[in-house]
């Protein structure tokens, strides 16, 4: 049966109900979001003199919530507007309306006899054959549908979103008794495929997969960080971005996700996992304890492993908990030898060797640490899943974590990781030896692109399944490498597409990579039929390498800079005139010179997470890599659309002068750096190269033909001149910019009107391009632009123009 979603009704409007109905309203689906009904008026409400049976006071509770959500930083939702989409009610006027509806998921308090009393009501109005599902974080989905009808159950299992439903990729799918299979794998595809997921069938078993190893993991530093005698400090540096993990580490993120929640779930592992063999780590330490009852429970109680203060003479400082006399100190720096050693290794996979052979106290606290869990993930098969790549998925998707406890194994080695499970007492599972004594040396493999694990009923490596629709770099690079230099790798992509892949650091944008992009485009041009730029690290990139900018201009070179940039400019302008179909496929920070090229391909597929922006006014300089002359052209373009030219181009103008990043792929329509009509928007990033190169392959093959240069672009002259000089001469005098500040804004105003024409003339691009290099390169020279510069290079800031 085909199922299409086209509306879903969230029962319950609290952080994870209006999280998880943002979601939905984010990738285009109608949401009817309900809760309940107030008991009694507040006092605003009693002011107005409004009743328990006004509509307002009935639906208040769920339009706090949302209206809460939608405020809320980080947003949980792609672009404001999208908010019209979600219809609030409650659930005792408005309850039939689930009858519409094609899924209906359950987000109310973790207590099982209110979710039962929901589904009891629900089953009135639901229509037959209709999802219904539960957002519980680990109550047993066999107790839930207890009772309900047999079309209930065999449509009902648990969905496990985790908090922020934007942000967190994890998707738990656990099935009740009755759960029909199909259900299963619809949601199984939905997930991934609609809802940008990483969908993750687990078992009916207390927490699931993703809280069981999780809360184990926190539970057990828990307890190490006490018997090693380490600082909280200490803790987060060794289990943050080194090991990549998020940069919150471990207390951070307690304290941001709350002590309670995790007590709450540790709790219910321990009343609920009697047999599990490492029961003991899950009763809570005293330390936890304590910090319960003085309810010091992180960010929402203002205290917890970490508190902000106001010192007196006004500044605010971040104290930390001292674990032995339970007092707040003044934070202390933490630093291990072992950490130093890895730092010219800018792969964390490969950074876990030298930490586990480490001779100081982080060496140790990692073999601890990895021997615990090692032994704890091994003996969770077949218990909450029977294949062990889920369990990895569900901690990268779920907890953050760059590579899973598995992948990370493999990185060790796996006959290593035994050794350091016999060093510190624990025992592997049965099925691990086995693997071993049979020969096997992975629990992963790459074979032809693909991604293989070791099947432990088959006792062979399978592939994984579901990689059909994703290209994964890792995968391919050796095998499909064309060109590699040492900025970029070219990989074929199969079916006459080419990917470029940056390999800088922080995939800054600078001599070599330039290089690269004319080779491949060389490459595509003479044997290939289209070309992709894209990677799947962190970010896109984070701008032009400004070092060595600086280095030119302190040293006077400004033939060698002129040059650089006209490099930079050429290199732009041959990704739109080229004879190949260019898409870029940007996603995370893609700013600065990220963004210049994203705007000069022929199209654009950006994943929703990318935060694009033209942000070189920070730094003291305009875009110079084509980026002030394109939103000149692109404003150019809306002239004949809009009788108001001027507003037109000033409101381009401002989205570089005040340096504007989306925050979402969606709110770069709003600015124009992503074009409606032409890019696009992909949910699941892991998708997001193979959907490029999809679209590489289509414009090839609908007879894709070099565009001709543009000589076309109107520019207004003196006109918008004058109306930018005299804004920024308001805005200086107000004290709103500094002199400096006006110089660049200047700058700009005079490229993007293209000089100081006597009057609106058509030019060509080159012209602009040659007018904005001229005010990029004059910017270099300006103290205070160095000045800035050199502050973000002692500060190690992002190495972004």
């Amino acid at each position: 049966m085909k199922r299409i979603i086209k509306k879903v009704a969230v029962i319950g409007s609290g952080i994870m109900g209006s999280g998880i109905a943002c979601h939905f309203a984010n990738i285009g689906v109608e949401v009817l979001l309900l809760d309940i009904v107030p008991r009694e008026l507040n006092d605003k409400e009693k002011a107005k003199g409004l009743s328990l049976e006004d509509k307002a006071v009935r639906n208040r509770i769920v339009n706090d919530s949302l209206t809460t959500a939608l405020k809320s930083k980080p947003s949980p939702i792609y672009h404001q507007s999208f908010a019209s989409r979600i219809a609030t009610g409650n659930l005792e006027d408005d309850i039939q309306k689930v009858a519409d509806v094609d899924w209906i998921i359950e987000v109310v308090v973790e207590r099982l006899d209110i979710k039962k009393q929901v589904f009891e009501n629900l089953e009135k109005h639901r229509t037959p054959g209709t999802l219904i599902t539960s957002n519980t974080s680990g109550i047993p989905i066999k107790f839930m549908s207890e009772g309900r009808s047999e079309d209930f159950q065999k449509h009902f299992c648990g969905t496990h979103f985790f908090n922020p439903a934007r942000y967190l990729k994890l998707f738990e799918i656990i099935p009740g008794p009755k759960t029909s299979q199909d259900v299963l794998d619809f949601l199984n595809g939905y997930g991934e495929q609609f809802l940008g997921k990483t969908s993750v069938v687990a078992k009916d078993t207390p927490a699931f997969i993703g809280n069981r190893i999780g809360i184990f993991s926190i539970m057990s530093l828990f307890h190490m960080v006490k018997d090693m005698g380490m600082t909280i400090e200490e803790v987060d540096k060794l289990t943050g971005p080194v090991i990549g993990r998020p940069k919150s580490a471990t207390f951070r993120t307690v304290d941001v996700v709350g002590l309670d929640t995790l007590v709450h779930v540790a709790n219910g592992i321990a009343d609920n996992c009697p047999d599990d063999e490492r029961h003991e780590l899950f009763r809570l330490p005293d330390f936890i304890n304590t910090m319960m009852e003085n309810k010091w429970l992180g960010s929402k109680s203002g205290q917890g492993f970490y508190k902000k203060v106001k010192n007196d003479d006004g500044s605010s400082e971040i104290l930390s908990l001292d674990l032995d006399t339970l007092e707040y100190r003044s934070k202390k720096r933490a630093s291990f030898a072992t950490l130093e050693m890895t730092k010219t290794i800018d792969k964390v996979i490969d950074r876990f060797k030298v930490l586990v052979d480490g001779k100081d106290k982080a060496g140790e606290f990692y073999r601890k640490n990895l021997a615990a869990l090692f032994a704890y993930v091994s003996h969770r098969i077949p218990e909450i899943t029977d294949d062990l790549y889920k369990i990895d998925d569900a901690m990268k998707a779920g907890f953050g974590w760059e590579h899973g406890p598995f992948q990370i194994w493999d990185a060790v080695g796996v006959k290593k990781g035994l050794e350091l499970m016999k060093a510190e007492g624990h025992e592997p599972a049965a099925w691990v030896n086995e693997m071993v004594a049979a020969g096997s040396t992975s629990f992963y493999s790459v074979k032809d692109g693909a991604t293989y694990y070791y099947d432990i009923p088959k006792k062979e490596q399978v592939k994984v399944p579901g990689q059909d629709a994703f290209i994964i770099l890792d995968n391919i690079r050796k095998s499909a490498e064309v060109f590699k230099n040492s900025g970029v790798v070219v990989e074929d992509l199969g079916d006459g597409i080419l990917n470029v892949e940056f390999q800088s650091k922080m995939n800054s944008i600078g001599g070599d990579v330039l290089a690269g992009i004319n080779k491949a485009i060389d490459i595509a041009e003479k044997d290939f039929q289209g070309l992709v730029v894209g990677n799947q690290a962190a970010n896109f990139s984070v701008g032009a390498n400004i070092g060595m900018i600086f280095m030119m201009a302190v040293e006077q070179e400004y033939d060698e800079l002129n040059m650089a940039v006209k490099y930079f400019q050429d290199t732009m302008m041959r990704m739109r005139y080229s004879a190949i179909p260019t898409v870029a496929a940007p996603h995370g920070m893609t700013l600065g010179g990220g963004c210049e090229l994203s705007l000069h391909a022929d199209k654009v597929v950006a994943a929703a997470e990318t935060y694009m922006g033209l942000v070189e006014f920070g730094v003291g300089v305009i875009p110079g890599g084509g980026g002030s002359k394109e939103m000149a052209l692109r404003a150019a373009d809306l002239f004949q659309k809009n009788d108001v030219e001027l507003n037109v181009l000033q409101e381009h103008f401002l989205t570089i002068g005040m340096a504007k990043v989306s925050t979402s792929a969606y709110e770069a329509y709003d600015t124009n750096i992503l074009q409606k009509g032409k890019d696009i928007v992909v949910v699941n990033k892991d998708r997001q190269i193979a959907t490029a190169k999809s679209y590489a392959k289509l414009l090839a093959e609908q007879g894709y033909t070099q565009p001709v240069k543009r000589k076309d672009v109107k520019v207004l002259g003196k006109q918008a001149l004058g109306m930018f000089l005299v804004g920024t001469d308001s805005m200086e005098a107000g004290k709103y910019i500094s002199e400096h500040d006006k110089k660049i804004a200047n700058k700009l105003a005079y490229v993007m009107a293209g000089g100081d024409l006597s009057e609106p003339t058509k030019v060509s691009e080159q012209y602009l391009l040659d007018l904005e290099r001229e005010a990029f390169l004059s910017l270099c020279t300006e103290r205070k632009t160095l000045e800035r510069i050199e502050h973000m290079l002692k500060k190690g800031k992002p190495l972004r123009n």
